[in-house]
């Protein structure tokens, strides 16, 4: 972190009935900072250097580092979250005004992560934007080699090796600094001081300091074998899926025969099947408030009366997995219904054991954002709320392969650290997915594996309106890095969710086909909106089954076809720009995407009919979206999406 900026210090599997105290055991000689008398604190450094904050409970102490840096370091520029900390009224998006899940037209985005910055788009002022870093490890010998690779911002000046990197060790490890060796980018750690693990965290540092990465040293058994795991590496299964999202109160809702909403959805599997989609996120499926999107939960521990019990729940997860496919648990805890009924209880009513459950403005009304009158904003300073949301997702993690994160800029990143590690350290492969509007890229420094691509998201809508060329998608993607991302972060492509207007409503058929182009061949995990791929045009209507448009079906068809048979158009493969050529060149966009032994050209068109587009590379002209020869005197003809293997 930086001077300037806040963080959140809380105890990890806490006992409510407990106390707990946080002191400043070792600071810089000109710091005055000192903490108060909270089980959950909030660390404001007051000059850089390196603290330790000592958390004292019954029965042991615990040391946590903190590296600040100079508050030059602070990163700035579009997209960068303000300083505070993440989820508290007060600190980032505060209660009652803006702070959440649409953009906010501000420097600084209101729902920074608490470790300095969110997003970081082109650097402003002096600065020349946040590098990266990536981690790697090997054994040699004796001790472990931890391998350090620093990059540039985009537009820095700077070569890698002018880029400095600093390691922090884990203080849960029992490894004192003093027992490796640090050189430059390298890290050797002799295995004999390592007990069961050791995990080295480390950024880099130019102008600014990047998002850290982070890798374990982990002994295996008793036979002195040790392996070094990357610890932020998304899962290599969620990377691979073409995600569906099903708003669960209107997809099947045709449906007059099944007892259940779970039933219903279970009979329309072999309809998702048949599509190729491979992984599921449901809308919320606990008790709620009556509002059909059941975002409002009145119960955590309960499936929602009207869609059937924990039973009916399960046997739907299980036919799932029956055919292969995954399924995403939406998981909301940044607040309750009101209606919940330890909120009613709480409600101007100071003496309520559930009072301190919740944030409350200086009026007496909850803490909430964009003014929501349906819900309130739990106070994650309260151990009881804490460990209620921890045994909440202990509970559904058991019957689930991933959770989607709702609102994630609006929990503590303490919260959802804990989380992280407590999920991955049952289930590795455990998908954690987290729903940031504008993206945060410091939310990819342990806690999320995959990120909502909302830049992406918002060009896709503005080329479709015709107000940016289409081209801006590879600046948008580009942006990723720009934002300082790792390179090993994986995002989410969408075009539409259950909270937008359908994408074929705003811009029209021919947009729709080249923005599902996008989604299905640029880097990332594609994912639908349950009905999208029938041409429906309600955002939470019944799905219009009988109405379903067999063109718009085909489409995607082709797509999820293409993505399944050529994976260098997904997550892995690399994204190139090409020079190109199109007589309504504002609506179309070609560029390359190439792996180890594919190389590929996508060209859209998002304009009405076909159009000529000429690229400076040859090419197959056979498209293989449809199969068909796009051959044309003076280039390719493309209508709305074609993709060529390039000639060797």
């Amino acid at each position: 972190m930086a001077v300037g900026d806040a963080v959140q210090l809380a105890p990890r599997d806490p006992d409510p009935d407990a106390d707990y105290s946080w002191t400043i055991s070792d600071a810089p000689i000109d710091s005055d900072v000192t903490l108060g008398d909270d089980s959950v604190e909030h660390f404001v450094p007051d000059v850089s250097g390196r603290y330790v904050a000592t958390l004292t409970t019954p029965r042991n102490t615990f040391n946590q580092t903190i590296r600040v840096f100079p508050s030059s370091y602070q990163p700035t520029g579009e997209g960068t979250g303000a300083t505070g900390v993440s989820g508290y009224s007060g600190y980032s998006g505060y209660s009652g005004q803006s702070g959440s899940a649409r953009p906010q037209q501000r420097s600084g985005s209101g729902f920074a992560s608490g470790s300095g910055s969110g997003a970081l788009g082109q650097s402003e002022g002096e600065g020349e934007g946040r590098p990266r870093v990536r981690l790697d490890g090997e054994i040699h010998d004796d001790e472990a080699v931890i391998t350090a690779t620093p990059k540039p911002h985009p537009d820095s000046s700077r070569d890698a090796d002018e880029l400095d990197v600093e390691f922090l060790l884990d203080d849960r490890d029992g490894v004192d600094e003093s027992e490796v060796t640090i050189d430059g980018h390298e890290l050797r750690a002799p295995l004999d001081v390592i007990d069961d693990e050791l995990r080295v965290h480390a950024v880099a540092i130019g102008d600014s300091y990047s998002v850290a990465d982070a890798v374990s040293i982990d002994r295996l058994g008793d036979e002195g074998d040790f392996a070094v795991h990357r610890l932020y590496d998304p899962p290599q299964w969620g990377k691979e899926v073409t995600l569906y999202e099903i708003y669960v109160r209107g997809y099947a809702a045709d449906d007059d025969e099944a007892e259940t909403t779970f039933e219903a959805l279970e009979k329309r599997l072999d309809y998702m099947e048949d599509l190729g989609v491979d992984c599921l996120w449901l809308t919320p499926v606990l008790q709620h408030d009556g509002a059909p999107h059941g975002y409002n939960i009145t119960d955590f521990f309960s499936i929602a009366d009207d869609l059937g019990d924990r039973d009916d729940y399960e046997a739907f997860v299980e036919a799932a997995h029956d055919r292969g496919m995954s399924v995403l648990f939406d998981l909301v805890l940044n607040h309750s219904a009101r209606d919940h009924p330890y909120f009613e209880d709480a409600y101007q009513n100071p003496g309520s054991e559930y009072y301190d459950w919740y944030e409350w403005q200086d009026n007496g009304e909850p803490g909430t954002y964009f003014g929501w009158e349906f819900i309130a904003n739990f106070d994650f300073t309260n151990l009881k709320v804490r460990r209620h949301l921890l045994e909440a997702l202990d509970t559904w993690a058991e019957v689930a392969d991933g959770f989607r994160c709702d609102m994630a800029w609006a929990v503590p990143e303490s919260f959802w650290k804990e989380m992280r590690e407590r999920l991955k350290a049952i289930d590795p492969e455990f998908l954690l997915l987290d729903e940031t509007i504008p993206y945060i890229a410091d939310f990819h420094e342990g806690m999320f594996d995959i990120h909502f691509d909302t830049t992406t998201y918002f060009t896709l809508r503005q080329v479709g309106d015709g107000n940016q060329p289409a081209e801006a998608i590879l600046d948008a993607v580009e942006g990723r890095q720009r934002s300082a991302f790792p390179d090993h972060a994986a995002f989410m492509l969408y075009m539409e969710n259950h909270d937008e207007t359908r994408y074929i409503v705003e811009c029209g058929d021919a947009a729709t086909k080249a923005a599902a182009g996008a989604v299905f061949t640029l880097p990332g995990v594609p994912m639908l909106y349950g009905g999208q791929e029938l041409g429906q045009r309600g955002r939470r209507d019944h799905l219009a089954w009988d109405h379903a448009r067999d063109e718009i079906r085909d489409h995607y068809d082709q797509l999820i076809d293409l993505k399944q048979e050529h994976p260098a158009l997904g997550s892995n493969g690399d994204l190139q720009r090409i020079d190109y050529d199109a007589d309504n060149e504002d609506e179309v966009v070609a560029f390359g995407r190439e792996s180890a032994d594919d190389r590929y050209i996508v060209v859209l068109n998002f304009g009405e009919g076909e159009t000529v587009v000429g690229v400076d590379e040859t090419v197959d002209a056979t498209d293989l979206v449809s199969g068909e020869s796009r051959a044309a005197e003076e280039g390719l003809t493309v209508d709305s999406v074609a993709v060529f293997e390039a000639a060797d």
